[in-house]
């Protein structure tokens, strides 16, 4: 049987490709090498309790809200969602101080200004440039394609211009740092602003404006939690596809990409399966994915070394407690605890014992109604060379070193946790740890990257991927390709299919 498109990868980028196309009645296919579809959105259940393995919060999900339209036209509205404090969705504590940062832009701006009332200029003029990065999306050369590895997609500002500190910048010319130093004078105001970031890699030499900006502007719209875990996203998307004609399979490890007078013509699986389609769609990494394609017309050798060439973001270290039923209330936000003001470089500080300089903790919605929660999640970057003695190792054959060092870790980010959730130690009936190597093997992800390819503004023509390949009929989706991120993949998928219904229209 012929397909008219195979996605390869049921990851987020994956599943909201296969709902698209399937609903604009494409007859398509879902080729997934684990034994569940979902990839970071996926659960995983210990002791009857569902674990999230990457979901914790989304934004921008109320009506007339920027992801609002999306979700719903993906039938995701209908999930159980809970809106967080819109007095301080996150709170950032940094040097024992803390700091809310409220919902709606103005109030965000208010909230602030109450600590620093003399950059309350500079706060409106950092919301004013969050809203227009948002309006502009990624419609901004989006449409180009990556033929031959010259051309890209640039989703900056693209002519358009925002102002700082008096100056003027184009978004795709200019870090976020050193946007944010520019704007505000007060380097803690600089660190508070950035301290709910650790859903991306806050690198300051070389995180676009337009990346960091897309990733913090909708949760200040608002902020939401899933009352559930993330499989019931991944059901719903599944369940839609089967609805609308569309194949999942799993256990089909994909191993080749057969290409034949320029085009890709079948996908070949590790269990001897062979499926083929008019149109491929990749929701793995790219480096990854032309490493499938062994014989080439089309592929020229600059463009795989550029590919394997890719840098990486550094992964995450995860710790999943289990907290004992009557213990602890639910906080409606999340914490984000830092030792000290340096929530840009803390991760790349962390001395030979691997002290913990900052943390996430995320809070389950109780799900009984009850006012106690029973799951919180820490998180912490953990950079490559940290765990990178271990990396010839697999999940279940590790070293009793590495089990070691995890629970060294895990005792650290509990410690700094506890600072701000006083006796979440005691709390704790059980913990689940994982690593960059353990998201490594689960997803094929290099390095365990928490967020896919290193976007830098310095050189955007190189690390800011299209949707297009130079094959004209092999496509990629995903966090690896414009942005990460619930939104900033489903945003990369809908313009995946574009391309996609583009082709099928000529």
């Amino acid at each position: 049987m012929k397909y008219d498109v195979i996605i390869i990868g049921s990851g987020f980028g994956g599943l909201v490709c296969g709902h698209i196309l399937s609903k604009q009645g494409k007859n398509v296919l879902l080729l997934e090498r684990q034994a569940q579809p979902g990839g970071c959105i996926q659960s995983y259940r210990r002791e009857g309790l569902a674990f999230d393995t990457g979901l914790h919060y989304v934004g921008g999900l109320a009506e007339g809200q920027t992801m609002h339209r999306l979700f719903d036209s993906l039938g995701l509205m209908k999930l159980p969602w809970h809106r967080l404090d819109s007095k301080g969705f996150d709170l950032v504590t940094i040097g024992g101080d803390t700091f809310a940062l409220a919902e709606g832009y103005e109030k965000f701006v208010d909230t602030l200004a109450a600590d620093f009332p003399k950059e309350r200029e500079a706060l409106l003029r950092y919301t004013k440039m969050l809203r227009e990065t948002q309006e502009l999306g990624l419609d901004q050369g989006s449409d180009q394609t990556n033929r031959g590895g010259s051309d890209h997609p640039n989703p900056s500002y693209s002519g358009g211009e925002i102002s700082a500190g008096g100056s003027s910048y184009s978004g795709g010319e200019i870090g976020a740092y050193e946007w944010l130093t520019k704007n505000f004078q007060d380097p803690l105001l600089v660190n508070i602003v950035s301290g709910n970031a650790l859903k991306m890699e806050l690198r300051r030499e070389s995180l676009p404006l337009f990346t960091f900006a897309h990733g913090q502007s909708s949760y200040i719209q608002s902020s939401w939690r899933l009352k559930g875990d993330g499989n019931m996203i991944v059901k719903s998307l599944t369940d839609d596809i089967s609805h609308y004609g569309g194949s999942l399979i799993c256990r089909a490890e994909v191993e080749e990409l057969i290409e034949k007078d320029g085009r890709i013509v079948a996908a070949r699986c590790r269990n001897g399966e062979t499926y083929e389609a008019d149109i491929f769609i990749s929701d793995v990494h790219p480096t990854l994915t032309f490493s499938w394609i062994r014989q080439s017309q089309v592929l020229k050798n600059m463009f795989r070394r550029r590919m394997a060439s890719l840098e990486n973001t550094f992964g995450m270290f995860t710790a999943s407690l289990t907290i004992k039923e009557g213990t602890l209330p639910y906080f409606n936000h999340n914490k984000f605890v830092y030792t000290r003001p340096n929530v840009w470089t803390f991760y790349d500080e962390r001395d030979q014992k691997g002290d913990i300089g900052g943390v996430m903790i995320s809070c389950r919605v109780p799900e009984d109604g009850s006012t106690f929660t029973r799951q919180i999640d820490l998180m912490t970057p953990v950079p490559w060379n940290e765990c990178q003695q271990w990396e010839d190792s697999r999940i279940f054959r590790r070293s009793h070193a590495y089990n070691t060092w995890k629970e060294e870790t895990y005792a650290r980010c509990l410690a700094l946790a506890e600072t701000v959730v006083p006796g979440l130690t005691e709390a704790v009936e059980s913990h689940y740890t994982s690593t960059p190597l353990t998201y490594r093997d689960y997803t094929l992800t290099p390095f365990g990257s928490a967020y896919g390819v290193r976007k830098d503004y310095r050189n955007l023509m190189m690390t800011m991927l299209s949707p297009r390949t130079p094959l004209p009929n092999l496509l990629l989706t995903g966090q690896n390709i414009i942005l990460h991120g619930l939104e900033g993949v489903a945003m990369t998928a809908t313009h995946t299919c574009k391309a996609v219904l583009g082709q099928f229209t000529v």
